[in-house]
């Protein structure tokens, strides 16, 4: 009888069963409260613990978040002298009334259960109740990848009373966008979160009436360094790969066409690699337009090459003829030619013009008719020597084909001006 004495608040009395305290027993609590009345408040806040993941394949996000409901049921009320509340675990929520609050377009979710249930009861003396969990939600997100990866995601978890219509239960953020807040270390790798925002509005399903629904809201931007690194980076470089082989000698039949297929099988496997990774979507993405074109720049590299291979033979078929038809010039350069007198002997003839003896013509009608092609400079031996040299060098230009000349030109130019209209209309 002292201790009773001392401590007049009957919350803190031994008085046997919590459940005698509440009357959980005197009370129907399938109902809602002030069931037959007008609609009950409940207010929702959350804090968003974690946003633990995005994926793009299965367009959906998982998030952990602490919910809290907020209502008034008079059943609870209990006698305080001091006001204060009584705090439970999750044993108490099976045998009285909470909203049946569930996450629209859910795909999973689940109550954290370690070590015990997640879930805390608190009642107030008057029959206020905060009822919270921490839950992990994996919901729907309607992404739009036309842009990506320059692209920016809009994603919302959904909060909607099951079974009561706004007539029975009214849903609402117990203190508007203050209402939802947010750990500040919440991070992801592939994405920069730029704003959390909340908003309510009624929806409506033809066979049960209307109802309030919540939402949560949240802007994503995708991190574009990765791709630039993984993608576009070496795309560009396969495409400025396959431009060296317009500075290859076109009678390299097989360092060019090796060149050409390694760097098309190359883009084959980039393009390949990216779509793996992302949702087989009807439409095309900002990072399929980069890579068709870039592989097009790759693919007439090859059929460039094709082109020049084509019409030197072609030219090659008709010096051939050319050859057959003037037996006397064939084989002979067309760098330079002179008249020989008699300063040169038969045999400085003979070895110059490229001829054996018994190639030579008639020996009167050698002084007369005699041309030779020279292929250096007649002035002396050191002279013919750096001739030579120069000779080389002007056979690798003559090697060079004219579309490889324009080529060299044109398509780093038009490809540098599409990078320039891609980046400026997707960045």
């Amino acid at each position: 009888s002292h201790i009773y004495k001392k401590n007049h608040d009957l919350t803190k009395t031994w008085r046997g069963k919590t459940e005698q305290l509440l009357r959980v027993d005197d009370h129907d609590f399938t109902m809602r409260p002030a069931f037959g009345g007008p609609a009950i408040p409940v207010g929702v806040d959350v804090q968003v613990e974690s946003l633990d993941s995005i994926s793009e394949v299965d367009m959906d996000f998982t998030m952990t978040l602490y919910l809290r409901h907020y209502w008034r049921d008079e059943r609870l009320s209990f006698p305080s002298t001091t006001n204060k509340s009584m705090t439970f675990d999750g044993r108490l929520v099976k045998k009285i009334w909470v909203p049946d609050v569930f996450f629209v377009h859910s795909k999973r979710s689940f109550t954290h259960d370690t070590t015990t249930d997640n879930i805390m009861l608190r009642v107030f003396p008057d029959g206020h109740v905060l009822y919270s969990m921490r839950i992990t939600v994996t919901a729907m997100c309607n992404m739009d990848f036309s842009r990506f990866p320059l692209d920016s995601q809009t994603c919302s978890l959904e909060l909607e009373s099951y079974a009561y219509t706004d007539e029975d239960l009214m849903l609402y953020w117990k203190n508007g966008n203050e209402s939802l807040k947010t750990d500040e270390k919440i991070s992801l790798s592939q994405f920069l979160i730029q704003k959390f925002h909340t908003t309510s509005r009624l929806a409506f399903y033809s066979s049960t009436g209307w109802y309030n629904r919540l939402y949560i809201n949240f802007t994503l931007r995708r991190h574009i360094f990765f791709f630039l690194l993984q993608t576009y980076f070496p795309a560009t470089l396969m495409v400025m790969l396959s431009w060296v082989s317009f500075w290859i000698d076109r009678r390299a039949v097989p360092a060019r066409v090796s060149l050409a297929i390694t760097t098309v099988l190359t883009m084959s496997t980039i393009i390949t690699g990216v779509n793996a990774s992302m949702p087989r979507v009807s439409y095309i993405k900002a990072v399929d337009i980069y890579l068709w074109v870039s592989f097009v720049f790759v693919f007439l590299s090859v059929l460039e090459y094709a082109a020049v291979n084509y019409l030197t033979t072609v030219q090659e078929r008709k010096e051939r003829k050319l050859r057959e038809k003037f037996p006397c010039t064939c084989g002979i350069s067309h760098s330079k030619t002179m008249m020989l007198d008699g300063n040169y002997s038969e045999s400085d003839a003979n070895s110059l013009a490229g001829y054996t003896r018994n190639q030579t013509v008639p020996e009167q009608e050698k002084q007369e008719k005699m041309v030779v092609h020279l292929a250096m400079s007649n002035d002396s031996n050191s002279s013919r020597k750096r001739g030579l040299k120069g000779h080389v060098g002007l056979r690798i230009i003559q090697n060079t084909h004219a579309i490889d000349k324009y080529s060299r030109l044109i398509f780093p130019g038009t490809y540098i001006f599409f990078n320039l209209i891609y980046w400026s209309v997707f960045s």
